[in-house]
This record gives structure tokens, sequence and C-alpha cells, in this order.
């Protein structure tokens, strides 16, 4: 019996690792999220067991609390359960409370970690979240907590000079969008990517005051990433020139 949790990445099959693949190849079951590439089931052998268990806002196939004990039944039954989620399973992924479950279960497992798309979505739209001279650091915070409220972490980040990312929180946007203005950060340009790394990608940008309507005008809604920071309205030309005239401070 065995359980391997495994990161399937930020949407495009193509950026899922090759130890992801080798997982899905062994499978006996796979067990899959609702952000998961199709293709990426092509890996798996023909008769394995492919189980869809994705929970996606106000359309719940699973929930949480039948998963875990899914998880045991399928690796006592079958063997080899794969359980591939989106992005990264640590990240927001509520990975940890699977793998955890299945341990008290005696099952071995394994984790095979992916790319989150807290910082691939926005590298995708050519957002670095960091950059000499911009950004130093960036935080990565959920739109929501368990309880449905704003996390107390966003709040905190608000008012650093960090790049904020914001995962799940379209459904909240102007709510944290008043976080952001209550902290003075008005003008803080926003960029807001859906289907992040796949051929449907959409970006809107604009600033903490109006990025509620732009995105509306656009039809941008989830899945999508939130990035708040001064990062978030560079182009690739305003990266080029901030590190130039890093790089001609530091020569003197």
């Amino acid at each position: 019996m065995k359980l391997t949790l495994v990161g399937a990445g930020p949407g495009d099959p193509d950026l899922i690792t090759v130890k992801g693949i080798k997982a899905l190849q062994q499978a006996d079951v796979v067990m899959y999220d609702a952000l998961v590439h199709p293709d990426l089931l092509d890996y798996c052998p023909p008769d394995a067991l492919k189980v869809y268990v994705g929970k996606r806002r106000g359309a719940y196939s699973c929930m949480q609390e039948d998963i875990n004990p899914l998880i045991v039944h399928y690796a006592q039954q079958y063997g080899h359960v794969v359980r591939l989620k989106g992005g990264d399973s640590f990240v927001f992924g509520r990975g940890f409370e699977e793998i955890e479950f299945a341990r008290q279960h005696g099952i071995e497992t394994q984790v095979v970690p992916g790319l989150s798309s807290s910082y691939a979505v926005p590298a995708s739209a050519n957002i670095p979240l960091t950059s000499r001279g911009v950004s130093e650091s960036f935080w990565v915070v959920t739109g929501t907590t368990k309880a449905g409220q704003l996390s107390a972490d966003l709040h905190l980040a608000a008012q650093s000079t960090a790049t904020v990312v914001i995962l799940m929180g379209m459904h909240k946007l102007a709510d944290i969008m008043a976080v952001f203005a209550a902290c003075g950060k008005a003008e803080t340009p926003v960029a807001i990517i859906q289907n992040g790394t796949l051929a449907d990608q959409q970006q809107v940008v604009g600033h903490v005051q109006d990025i509620v309507d732009r995105a509306q005008e656009a039809g941008v809604d989830n899945p999508a990433i939130i990035v708040v920071g001064e990062v978030a309205g560079l182009t690739l030309a305003d990266v080029q020139a901030v590190t130039q005239a890093n790089t001609v401070v530091n020569q003197h």
C-alpha cells in the first residue's frame, strides 16, 4: 500500500515534473483534482482506475472529509494511489492532511513537489515577484480562510513593501482591494491572471483603486492569481532599465 502525492503544476501539462510522470506511470489508482490538466491522465497505465475528486467553489464533487478515507480505501484495495493535485500540494493544497491520514492507517507515503501557481503563473505573464530595486520579497496568501473570512495575514501583507500573491481570492476581490486601499496603496499596481500557463490565459492590469472594475469589464474570474505590488506594473523594458541602473550604481 502506497500513497504518492504529486503536484501537477500550474496548468500547462508540460510543466509537471519528470518524477511526477514516473509516479503516474506506476499508479494503480489516480485521484485527481479539478485544476489538473486532463492530458496528464494519459501517463497512467491503461488499466489504472481514474477517480475525479475535484473541489471547486460552489460545485463540490467531493469534500475533503470524504477524500481522506477514499485514499485509504483505494490503497488497501488496489495498492499504489497517486493523488494528483494542481500546483504544489503543500501550498494551500491540503496535501499534508492527506499524507497524515494515510500514515495513520499504515500506508507508505511519498511527496513529489510541483510548480506552484503562486510563482509560476506570474512568471508566465512576465511578472517577476522580486526584482532588484523594486521588490525584495513576496508573500503568498489565501483569499479566504476555512471560516470564509479574509486572512489576518492579508492585513499584515498589505502593510509591507513586498509583492503580495493572493490565491483563491477572486470572489472577495473588492474586500481584498479595500484592505490595501486602507493601507494607503490605492495607486499600487495589480495584475490578475486567469488560467495561467494555458493557451486561454487572460490577464488584466490596473491599480488597487480600479482593478475590480477592470476585472469585471474583462470578464476575468476564477481560477485566477492576484498579484499586488510594483512588480505588477513592470514591463520587461522596465526590469531591464532597473537592472542597468543598479549595475551602474554598484560599479561606482
